[in-house]
């Protein structure tokens, strides 16, 4: 069925596109991550505009302790399930660690395959100038990509901390830099996370491509958030920039052990509850 021009852009099939749009027109952007079908159906009914598929995969249901053991065949069988629960939100697939960096050519049949083999509509990648050249290689080729700055978890072992990032001056003109850098290279969006608000501001304010925040303050284009964080779900990760919106962790441990409980008792099932 065709949209209407005065159809709500909120109700459209979300595009790269319809996301500048959103910047332009001051509409903030709602983003967060997503792992399996189910959850991508909740979410996308929820009116969420980005799915990023996310290499957080690795500490949200694979319970390591970085991102950076995270495979494509990860990323691709993630990524499917994901795509298959979705009809409005733009989904996007996180390149892991290892599959863009080696070179452009690599980085480019990396992308095809998430796109042609788990259906994402884009890709994310870590960094700036290093991997501006094979942002424009995929982008070249009809691939999307977004870009990430800011606390890059994939270079954790290089930061060796998971502290805000570019409180100096100096770092914060490399991020600057960076940024219209990417934009250059075609990158449709952008996402900043662990920085300082004012430094988001002012990459937001300069950049046309939009960008998403996480942990970087309320002045950005959206915001992102791991949907098991801000669920309640995954409690061990507590910083300051999530806010929970349920307490599920309890809940749930509360649901499974009434269930034991009413098993143990022979309570569960009824006989209304039987055949």
């Amino acid at each position: 069925m065709s949209q209407h021009r005065d159809e709500p852009l909120t109700q459209r099939k979300v595009t790269t596109n319809s996301l500048r749009t959103m910047k332009e027109e001051g509409q903030c952007i709602a983003a967060l991550t997503a792992y399996d079908y189910t959850m991508a159906q909740l979410l996308d009914r929820a009116g969420v505009d980005v799915l990023l598929v996310g290499d957080s995969v690795s500490t949200v249901m694979q319970g390591l302790e970085t991102t950076v053991t995270v495979t494509l065949d990860h990323m691709l069988y993630h990524s499917t399930l994901v795509r298959r629960g979705v009809e409005r939100a733009l989904v996007v697939g996180d390149l892991p660690f290892m599959t863009y960096q080696v070179n452009p050519d690599e980085a480019l049949r990396n992308a095809g395959r998430m796109v042609k083999e788990a259906g994402v509509e884009a890709v994310k990648l870590e960094g700036g100038r290093v991997v501006a050249e094979t942002v424009r290689r995929i982008v070249d080729v009809g691939i999307p990509v977004m870009g990430h700055l800011g606390l890059t978890p994939q270079s954790i072992h290089k930061f060796g901390t998971y502290q805000v990032r570019a409180r100096d001056p100096e770092e914060a003109a490399v991020l600057k830099r960076d940024a219209l850098l990417l934009q250059d290279a075609g990158a449709f969006a952008l996402v900043l996370e662990k920085v300082p608000a004012e430094l988001a501001r002012e990459v937001t304010e300069t950049l046309e491509i939009p960008v998403i925040g996480i942990g970087a303050g309320p002045h950005c284009d959206g915001q992102i958030l791991v949907s098991h964080d801000m669920l309640g779900i995954c409690t061990r990760f507590n910083p300051r920039f999530v806010r929970r919106y349920a307490q599920m962790a309890e809940d749930m441990q509360d649901a499974f052990e009434r269930y034991v409980a009413d098993v143990r008792a022979r309570e569960f099932p009824t006989m209304d509850e039987s055949y």
